[in-house]
Formats: structure tokens, sequence, C-alpha cells
């Protein structure tokens, strides 16, 4: 086993109907931009019913259909906020709390101590994060994942991540291993994979290989790190 094997991410997801919500974050191959994507699954018609827009620097999803809202609560949130030197990715609500902990002087880890897995009994669906933080012309940046401990729900396990970037190389990180019933929590490590130049070529890979059936969007920033200059790729799949 090689553990500093790096696949493309299409390599990571393709033929897996269900990873959930996911996570990256990494540096292109010339080492001159800085790396997000962030995108949506769903199986349940209120999960399907969203779409992801763009508030300045912010994303915020929104659904598509408000009449066939059944439970806003865990769908309607800013998955990117931008918030000074920092761009802080998650997939719910707790975005909003690091950057409230951010403003109030915490750190990333200790922003996301109030916070836990999400109730969905009983899936327990962990919260998945991540922050950029950048300095002149580089960054750095780290990764969250809050869970439950057990199947019953009781206890949160808290990992984070900090990585120094390297040109061509990102990190991975997604709510479900698979599909199930319960589905399945991410295990391990977030995934090696690898970052492109183009942002074209990374958006395609990861759009193409999502499962057709349960993929709903997809958003991926390319920063320049010396002008800090942003180049976004937006995808809803109700939109099309």
């Amino acid at each position: 086993m090689n553990i500093y094997e790096i696949k493309s991410i299409g390599e990571r997801i393709k033929g897996n109907s269900y990873v959930g919500r996911g996570i990256v974050i990494g540096k292109t191959e010339d080492g001159e931009k800085a790396v997000t994507a962030y995108f949506i699954m769903g199986r349940s018609e209120n999960s399907r019913n969203r779409i992801f827009t763009e508030n300045g620097e912010d994303v915020t999803i929104y659904p598509y259909d408000a009449s066939k809202v059944s439970d806003p609560s865990l769908i309607i949130y800013s998955p990117i906020r931008k918030y000074n030197n920092s761009l802080v990715v998650t997939n719910g609500d707790q975005t909003d709390t690091v950057v409230e902990g951010l403003k109030a002087g915490k750190c990333f880890y200790e922003s996301l101590k109030s916070r836990e897995f999400e109730p969905d009994v009983p899936n327990f669906t962990p919260r998945i994060s991540g922050i950029m933080n950048f300095s002149g012309n580089s960054f750095d940046y780290e990764m969250s994942i809050l869970k439950s401990e057990n199947e019953t729900g009781d206890e949160c396990a808290r990992y984070t991540y900090s990585y120094v970037p390297l040109n061509g190389l990102g990190h991975f990180i997604h709510t479900y291993v698979c599909d199930g019933n319960p589905i399945p929590t991410f295990v391990g490590e977030p995934e090696r994979v690898s970052v492109p130049n183009d942002i074209d070529e990374l958006t395609n890979d990861i759009w193409t290989n999502l499962d057709e059936n349960n993929k709903i969007s997809l958003y991926v920033r390319y920063i320049d790190l010396k002008t800090g200059k942003a180049e976004n790729r937006m995808i809803n799949k109700n939109a099309d």
C-alpha cells in the first residue's frame, strides 16, 4: 500500500453511487493557484431540491422549488464564506459558526468545538469543514470532520487535519463511504487527489464522475496566489 498515492478525484468517486457531500482543497500543479471545490448529492426529494447561488464571494444553497421544502434546516446554508484572509468551506451551517468564531478571535478547531454531527438518525451525517488561510503569496489549510462515535449518536468524535500545500496535491473529504441504510460515515484521513492547472479539467472530472442520479450541484474556485483573483465554476443539475 502506497500511503502517498495520488489519484484524480474522478478515480476516487467513479462508480460510487453515493459519497454524499464533498470538499476538496489543494494547490495547482504549477503552484500558482489555491483550489477548493464543494459538491452535494441527494437521495430524497427534499435533498435533491437544491441549487447553488453566488452572493459576491460567498455561495449559498437555496431550494429550487420552495413549495416542495419539507425541512429547510439541513438543506439551506452557505457552504462557502470569505472572512478577511480566510475562506471557509463546509457542508452545513457550521460555515457561519466558523466565521463567527474567527471574528471572536478563535481558531478553526476552537470554533467547531460547539458543533457536532447532524441529528439525522440513524445516519448521523458528519459535519465536514475546511478553511484556507492566505498570507502574502501563500496559504495553508485545515480540514475537519465531526462524526458520531457509535451507532446511537451518544458522543461526537472530532478530527482536524492541517496541511502545508504541495503543488498538484489536494485533499478530499466526503460525508459517506457509499450508499447504505444507514449510510456508512466517511472513515480515515482525507484522500489525496491530483489538482490540475485547468479549472475546467477539475470541474469536469468531478461532475462527470459523480453518480448521475444523485448528483445535484458543484462549485469550484481557483484563486491566483499572486493577485488574489478568483475564477469560479458553478453547475446546478436543476438548472440544466
